[in-house]
């Protein structure tokens, strides 16, 4: 069994995500699997490639939630991985209440 390399436990978490590849523009739509308060994975068939930054807007219930992020897993045809890089400040306690349900 490998250790836990996470900063932060993952939760499980279902909620539908647009994905925005920051050089390209592509938009692209997924759901989430589990979220954290340092990223998020993302169930999809054509994944983008580790490394890759982009800016996720999640939405969940009444709310949304918008970070700028980069893949930090990738596999064709589960997944993604994100570690969100900057988490704009009002979109925070949203994040947090998340986690907190």
């Amino acid at each position: 069994m490998q250790p836990e390399l996470r900063r932060s436990p993952r939760i499980p978490f279902i909620a539908a995500a647009e994905i925005i590849e920051v050089d390209s523009e592509v938009h692209l739509t997924a759901r989430t699997g589990d979220l954290s308060q340092g990223g998020c994975y993302l169930d999809m068939v054509n994944p983008l490639p580790q490394g890759t930054a982009v800016k996720v807007a999640i939405a969940h219930g009444d709310r949304t939630f918008g970070a700028t992020a980069k893949v930090v897993y990738s596999q064709t045809p589960l997944g993604m991985g994100l570690e969100f890089r900057e988490i704009d400040p009002t979109n925070q306690p949203t994040l947090g209440q998340w986690l907190a349900e």
